[in-house]
């Protein structure tokens, strides 16, 4: 198609744990085109840690968007703006020129200090009153400021600015420390009430000390955050001086680009982590103290219920334990998850009697920062079709126990899900979702609703669509449903109620004891 006769046209980059994607959507929410590179998600150097390169992240964004103009060279021309979304809570500290003193810490990393700032005395009589002295310890040791503090000195003495990894990309792409307020979900000074930095007595200033100078200028999202520099153009191919469009963060761009705009739809994405979320005009606590985080639609929440380790369970599955499932997926052209899928249609829901507890990522609340992972009922007919299905339902009966808490502090019923994420692309995956949760689950026109919530924020911010109600209507549609199938409901409910719920509890005295035998995984 010539440069003449190419619609407008609005690229969202979207850098995610696995992977970086240069997407290009028109003014209706179709994906024109679509530039995937796989990235190596994180190194370690201690058990438990999680780190990546800043500038890899930004090498490999600059490189797949480069990619994208050698498919079709109309596209750069019909670009009109661009935006970007990225992992949540991944930590860049750099110095006065721009440079990171160090490695980013991901969301997945599980270290921990006991060096930690101490409180005014009138914050440590209130959270002793409301019984959560060992929720916010649990927080301060976990922040990753704290720990940089504690025991970096030298690299937090050089600390001009602290980032997450979208501050330092859009940064990298415009010159500037702006970041969306929709983006800032992690351990800093924020106040998510309000959207934007804690006031100055807050208590988050002194259980997260640092001066609100080192942090970015905070902007709505679907706002002009500024333009491609020359020196970005040259690395990118972008045209210098494009516009840059303040997006949010990934799971909030994922429900937004679903169609998840309210308390009556469930916005499951799976992803790295898994998800399921809603959205409120009101501020509720999905479980207190916990806040409830900036929907992508200003003035919105998103109430979330998340696991550290969701479909990252499934690629690590199939990494350790499916060598053959993967050479059967290179030589018939398919992903080892269609295959896996396949392998799985004939065992039977329940996995004869195989049940996961999907915790391989711990947390600060029920499960505990003490958690890990377990799967119980194993006998000698089991094959990897049945864990692999047995991981499948452990997630789905996560969403089922995070829909139920969304429900409860809303009061709200859900009626409909919507489905987003790498998985979504399993069959199985959304059956099983489907009749664990006993809702429909409904799939949007394309899986990449991260990059469509990202882009449809654009189209906004550069007024090419009115308003978000306008930009809602022409650019998110919903393709198809799958609906729950009755016998495995009631299977499933049986097994929900009766094991899984029953599970962490029961195996937490154990965990603890695994804890203090062997230091993992490190509580402090």
């Amino acid at each position: 198609m010539s440069a003449a006769l190419q619609p407008e046209l609005l690229l969202a980059i979207d850098v995610g744990t696995q992977s970086i994607r240069a997407l290009l959507f028109d003014l209706r929410g179709r994906l024109v085109a679509r530039v995937t590179s796989p990235i190596e998600a994180y190194f370690s150097t201690h058990p438990g840690w999680a780190e990546q390169h800043p500038d890899y992240y930004w090498q490999q964004l600059c490189a797949t968007v480069q990619r994208l103009w050698l498919k079709d060279a109309s596209f750069k021309p019909a670009v009109v703006g661009v935006t970007l979304t990225t992992q949540r809570a991944t930590l860049v500290n750099v110095d006065r020129n721009g440079h990171p003193l160090r490695p980013a810490i991901l969301y997945l990393d599980q270290r921990t200090t006991t060096q930690l700032p101490r409180l005014r005395r009138r914050h440590r009589l209130l959270f002793k009153l409301l019984r959560l002295e060992k929720t916010i310890r649990d927080l301060q040791a976990q922040a990753e400021i704290n720990w940089i503090r504690a025991e970096q000195p030298q690299i937090w003495a050089q600390t001009h600015k602290v980032l997450f990894l979208s501050g330092y990309l859009n940064f990298r792409l415009t010159g500037r420390y702006a970041d969306s307020s929709a983006a800032q979900v992690g351990y800093l000074p924020f106040d998510y009430r309000r959207q934007c930095w804690a006031e100055s007595g807050n208590w988050k200033w002194q259980a997260l000390p640092l001066a609100k100078e080192q942090l970015p200028e905070l902007l709505p999202p679907g706002t002009l955050l500024g333009q491609v520099t020359a020196s970005a153009a040259q690395q990118t191919g972008l045209p210098v001086s494009l516009p840059v469009v303040s997006a949010a963060a990934d799971k909030a761009c994922e429900v937004l680009g679903s169609g998840g705009t309210n308390l009556q739809i469930g916005s499951i994405s799976y992803g790295t982590e898994t998800t399921i979320n809603t959205t409120s005009k009101r501020y509720i606590e999905p479980i207190p103290p916990f806040p409830a985080y900036p929907s992508a639609i200003p003035g919105h929440y998103n109430l979330e219920i998340l696991h550290n380790r969701g479909f990252w369970l499934v690629s690590w599955f199939i990494r350790e334990f499916g060598n053959r499932e993967q050479l059967q997926a290179e030589q018939e052209g398919l992903s080892p998850e269609q295959i896996f899928d396949r392998l799985i249609t004939d065992i039977p829901p329940g996995a004869m009697g195989l049940m996961v507890q999907p915790t391989w990522g711990p947390g600060l609340r029920n499960p505990g920062p003490e958690a890990k992972g377990a799967m119980l009922g194993f006998g000698d007919v089991h094959t990897r079709g049945h864990v692999y299905r047995a991981i499948l339902e452990g997630l789905g009966y996560a969403l089922r126990e995070g829909k139920e808490r969304l429900e409860a502090r809303s009061k709200v019923r859900m009626q409909e899900l919507r489905a987003s994420g790498g998985g979504a692309q399993s069959q199985q995956m959304l059956q099983i979702t489907a009749d664990i949760c006993n809702l429909p689950v409904r799939i949007p026109s394309t899986h990449e609703t991260s990059g469509l919530g990202a882009a449809l924020l654009a189209s906004v911010g550069l007024g090419l669509h009115g308003d978000f109600s306008s930009a809602l209507g022409e650019m998110v549609r919903v393709r198809d449903a799958v609906e729950p199938q009755q016998e495995q409901v009631e299977l499933y409910a049986e097994l929900y109620h009766a094991v899984y719920q029953r599970l962490y509890r029961r195996v937490r005295p154990l965990y603890l004891a695994i804890n203090r035998i062997t230091g993992y995984p490190g509580l402090g």
